[in-house]
């Protein structure tokens, strides 16, 4: 089948390319002409494993194209897949204004029947919106709903091997058959990718636009939740830990996503959580819970701040820490909301010096922060530096030589945002290590 991906961020690449690897042909469409460039050279923007490996693989097949040229790549294809930002506004909402832009080039550019289809995570109601966009001008198409579940750091095992595939598809009472096309379109897409028996959910697309929203909230809600249950078992001495095992145990409950830390970041779930809430909230309904999530969030992100400026009583004017880890989880260069971005920040307000190293991220918070320093690996920066901090739990950090460390730290103190070592052994090897609820 022939497909274009308008828009080639982390949503558009992964699914291009994973769609080309299927044996499609695939034009990836973008109106950043430096950064097609960039593609067509080989260069992709992101850091994601086997992204790169199965890129190339794919232009070198002639199975994956890049393009600034819309109407082109719409002349070759049957299917359009809108893959674009949808940033927050101020207030919280989803910007929607690519997404619009987009499916009026879309509407220029129809000559025969397409199926649209909205990967970008759009607010309820948004593909009814979008139908009424190109109906203007065309009535040669039929739009579906398919939400991305993809994890950053295993985006193309998730895409490639799901746990199951949305669609949403408004059946037309005028034109029963645009909507059967387009299921039958939709189904032929993903066939490789649900062999196994990973089931394709067909729903309205209103259901569709609020199941991906609903899925990344409650994410959210659940690492929210732990962190809040930590922070008791902090005042109350209990260990999260134990707490942690003994409620996933329970099969109503499971493992999953309860790991406590200093909040979570990244595109998707600060994004989502207060985009739902003002979906709500426009419906006349105040979504207290969601509300609740991002406020707690929001102060969990300083609580090793906190814990830094009880160790030293008030007083880090002056003094260096190193920062291993400053992407907002591991395998990822993605800062987007990052936990180490607001610790670095509050550091930086006391006086104090940060030597950070982070093995993907470090470029893109250079951007931010010229002023801290960047070492070339993470025993480097240790050395002269009072404290480490851990805001990432790569697993460069898991097994650490623990004689190196203390030998470069100034004093033996350990601040463990990710909960990674085992506190009887910390204490066993005399660090003063501080981790969350433990």
């Amino acid at each position: 089948m022939n497909i274009s991906i308008i828009g080639t961020g982390y949503v558009g690449l992964v699914t291009g390319v994973c769609l080309a690897d299927s044996g499609n042909t695939v034009y990836c469409v973008d109106n950043d002409e430096s950064k097609i460039k960039s593609l067509k050279t080989g260069v992709i923007p992101i850091y994601e494993p086997g992204l790169k490996e199965l890129a190339d693989k794919n232009v070198k097949l002639n199975r994956l194209y890049f393009t600034k040229d819309i109407r082109e790549a719409l002349k070759k294809t049957d299917v359009v897949f809108i893959a674009v930002g949808t940033p927050p506004l101020d207030n919280g909402e989803a910007d929607l204004s690519n997404v619009f832009n987009t499916a009026e080039c879309i509407a220029d550019s129809i000559d025969c029947f397409k199926t649209v289809v909205v990967k970008s995570t759009v607010p309820v109601g948004t593909c009814r919106k979008i139908e009424r966009i190109i109906s203007k001008k065309t009535k040669n198409f039929c739009v579906a709903s398919n939400p991305e579940f993809l994890k950053e750091g295993a985006a193309i095992d998730d895409f490639q091997r799901p746990d199951r595939i949305v669609v949403g598809i408004n059946l037309k009472k005028d034109n029963k058959k645009e909507s059967a096309t387009a299921k039958a379109i939709m189904d032929e897409i993903y066939e490789p990718f649900v062999r196994t028996g990973a089931p394709i959910y067909y729903m309205d697309t209103n259901s569709s636009e609020l199941t991906k929203y609903a899925a990344n909230a409650m994410l959210a809600l659940r690492i929210t939740f732990m962190n809040e249950i930590a922070n008791v078992c902090s005042l109350t001495g209990a260990d999260v830990d134990n707490v942690r095992i003994g409620i996933g145990s329970d099969k109503r409950i499971g493992k999953s996503f309860l790991f406590p830390g200093i909040g979570y970041g990244g595109s998707c779930f600060p994004k989502d959580v207060k985009a739902l809430y003002q979906t709500a909230k426009g419906k006349n309904y105040e979504f207290k819970l969601l509300k609740a999530v991002d406020e707690v969030n929001v102060s969990q992100k300083e609580l090793l701040v906190d814990l830094i400026l009880k160790y030293f009583k008030g007083d880090i004017e002056g003094k260096t820490f190193a920062l291993w880890g400053l992407s907002f989880k591991p395998k990822t260069d993605d800062i987007r909301e990052a936990p180490s971005l607001v610790i670095i920040s509050k550091l930086l307000s006391y006086g104090a010096k940060i030597k950070a190293y982070d093995p993907a991220a470090m470029d893109n918070v250079k951007k931010i922060f010229s002023e801290i320093e960047y070492a070339n690996d993470m025993y480097s920066a240790l050395k002269g530096s009072d404290g480490l901090i851990i805001a990432t739990e790569w697993n460069d950090f898991r097994t650490p030589d623990l004689d190196k460390i203390k030998d470069a730290l100034n004093e033996p103190v350990i601040f463990d945002g990710r909960n990674i070592y085992d506190k009887t052994k910390m204490s066993e090897n005399r660090f003063n290590y501080y981790s969350v609820g433990r």
